[in-house]
Order: C-alpha cells, then sequence, then structure tokens
C-alpha cells in the first residue's frame, strides 16, 4: 500500500517480469486491503497465480513519525510484510512506503545482526566499471570507527550478492588519499580495515570524484556525507536530463536529432537514473526500501534486489564477519594498558 501510487504501480511491476519470477520460484504474499489488490489482480490475470494476499486494514501514512508507526503499527501492511520475514512465511520484503516506519518497525521486528545499533541504506551508484555501493546513504548521521568498519562488512558481501563480484574492492571516502587526512574516526577505521582481515580488498581512502570512476566496487561513509553526494547525484542528472531535453527543443535539427537518437537517450536516462531501491543492510533478514516515486520498472528492480539477496548468503556472511569484528574489538580491549593512578 506504501508508495505515491500503491497497489497499481506493485502489481503492475510484478506482472512486468513473470517469467523471470517462474524462472526463480519466486512467489508474492501482497499485504494491504485486499479489494483494491484484487481489483489490479484482475486487470493482470497472468500475475494472479505467483500472488497471495494477505489483508491489513491499516496502513502507515508516508509522513507518519517512526515512533508513532512503532506505537500503532501493528496490523499495519507495512508490519505485516516485515512479521512474515520473523514468522518464516518470507525470505525478503520490499515496500515504497514510510522510510522511517520501514527502519524502526524493521528493526523491532527481525533486530539487528551482531551487536549492530541501527540499519544502513546502500544505493548501487552508476560508476564507469558498471556500479559501485555506496553506504551509508542517510540511515546513520553520526559514525564512529567500529560503525564505518560494520558498513564495510556490509557493503563487500551486499556487492557479493548482488552484483557477482566475488572479492569486492572497498574504500573509505576520505578529503584525500594522504593517510594522515581526514578526521579521527575516518583514520581509526582506516587501520582497522587495513589492520584486520574484515574485507578481502581494501584500497585505502578515495575522494568524492571516485564514487563514479570505478576505482573501488564499494564506497564507505557516514550517512550525513552519503545523503548529500547522493541528494547532489540526483540533483545533477535532473539537471542534465533538463538541460538535454531544452537543447534539443532549441531547434528543428535539434528535435530530428534527438528523434534519431531516442533509443541512445533513453539507454542515458536510465543509466544516470537513481537505483530504484535499497536494502537495509545489518537485520536478521532482507528489507528492501523501494523508492516511493518508482513506477512500475522501478519496483520490479527493487524485488528483484530482494530476490537475489534472498537467494544468496548474503545475511550469514554479514553475521559471521560482524562476529569476528566484535571478537577482534574484544582483543584490542584486553590488551589496551590500564592507567595506574597514584
Amino acid at each position: 500500500m506504501g508508495g505515491d501510487f500503491g497497489p497499481p504501480v506493485i502489481v503492475a511491476g510484478l506482472a512486468g517480469e513473470l517469467d523471470a519470477w517462474r524462472a526463480k520460484g519466486v512467489r508474492f504474499l501482497l499485504h494491504g486491503d485486499q479489494a483494491q489488490i484484487e481489483a489490479e489482480l484482475a486487470r493482470k490475470p497472468a500475475a494472479r497465480s505467483l500472488c497471495d494476499i494477505q489483508h491489513a486494514d491499516k496502513v502507515i501514512a508516508s509522513d507518519e513519525k517512526p515512533a508513532q508507526a512503532v506505537r500503532r503499527g501493528k496490523g499495519s501492511s507495512l508490519w505485516n510484510a516485515v512479521e512474515a520475514i520473523r514468522d518464516g512465511k518470507a525470505q525478503a520484503a520490499v515496500s515504497g512506503g514510510n522510510s522511517g516506519a520501514l527502519m524502526a518497525i524493521s528493526k523491532l521486528i527481525l533486530r539487528m545482526a551482531a551487536d549492530l545499533e541501527r540499519p544502513a541504506f546502500v544505493v548501487s551508484w552508476p560508476s564507469i566499471n558498471g556500479v559501485t555501493s555506496v553506504l551509508d546513504v542517510g540511515a546513520n548521521i553520526d559514525c564512529d570507527a567500529e560503525r564505518l568498519v560494520e558498513f564495510a562488512i556490509m557493503g563487500a558481501a551486499f556487492h557479493r550478492a548482488l552484483h557477482g563480484k566475488k572479492e569486492p574492492s572497498v574504500g573509505l571516502l576520505n578529503v584525500g588519499e594522504e593517510e594522515q587526512k581526514g578526521h579521527d574516526e575516518v583514520r581509526e577505521a582506516h587501520q582497522l580495515l587495513r589492520d584486520g582481515n574484515f574485507v578481502a580488498d581494501y584500497r585505502g581512502f578515495v575522494e568524492g570524484n571516485d564514487l563514479s570512476s570505478g576505482v573501488v566496487d564499494v564506497v564507505v561513509t557516514d550517512g550525513f556525507t552519503g545523503n548529500v553526494a547522493l541528494k547532489t547525484a540526483e540533483g545533477t542528472a535532473r539537471f542534465i536530463n533538463n538541460e538535454m531535453r531544452e537543447a534539443f527543443r532549441a531547434s528543428l535539427l535539434g528535435r530530428v536529432g534527438a528523434l534519431l537518437a531516442q533509443s541512445s537517450l533513453r539507454r542515458l536516462r536510465a543509466r544516470i537514473q537513481p537505483d530504484a531501491g535499497g536494502p537495509l543492510l545489518g537485520l536478521n533478514g532482507i528489507v528492501v526500501k523501494a523508492h516511493g516515486g518508482a513506477d512500475a520498472k522501478g519496483f520490479a528492480s527493487a524485488v528483484r534486489v530482494a530476490v537475489d539477496l534472498a537467494q544468496s548468503d548474503y545475511v550469514s556472511e554479514i553475521r559471521r564477519n560482524l562476529e569476528n569484528l566484535t571478537a577482534v574489538l574484544a582483543k584490542q580491549s584486553q590488551a589496551r594498558p590500564v592507567e595506574s593512578l597514584g
């Protein structure tokens, strides 16, 4: 029931890729108003055989605060979708609804892996070599060194599961590549990643212009910096689209050129558009947030992310590596000398 368009877009998204879902053995449990969902399935009858419906009277509003959503959310479509993972009725959940509510409810129902405090948002960022996984892009504003190492572990596991790279390379976003640059938390995280065995291919510091250069597969940063970078990239993509549209409309020759280059322009637009959805990394389960404004293709893209993660070793890998990090930090803490007081 979430997102800007609700059941019409969600059902159309599922119906548009039926062959792919059948090939992967996927079924769908749709949570929400049964009458509305049935009406959409009636328009896409081919999808009906892959879908079951769990009716929910309650819907969490897009502007509802997370704390309020947690208090009154039980029995809502969003709550039930996440609860289905805990109860073994589903292997992943996808929602285009309220981001804060989705995070709070997912954390409450599924709990966090190892000793994590909050999930992290990751996006697949277009780059020269394909895509770069960037995290965190908004869930955790203040991050210490340990949190950044956790992001590196989760980002590598995500990139391996979703993009098929056996040993993803990881970089830590900084204001320069020199070891002495950056604040204390970034430098401490760099030392942990360099000296530990948390990710197989750690490349050190990268800069903002490396987000799209493809120099590493995974870029790690705090949620404040990541969100600013993401919004900047989204705004730049819209600016380029608008400028190209105006340039082609400016003359008859330009309009003819646009007509001839239509397929190439469509590919370019698809390439620079932000990813249709991103998972909440670090939960004991797979939850993917689809963009609220996603169309049918965009929602299907978010579902593909959930399916690929559910059919991988992603959750177990993150848990194993986070337990390894906890053990290393505990040993370091025990090895530190205790100050004697006279």
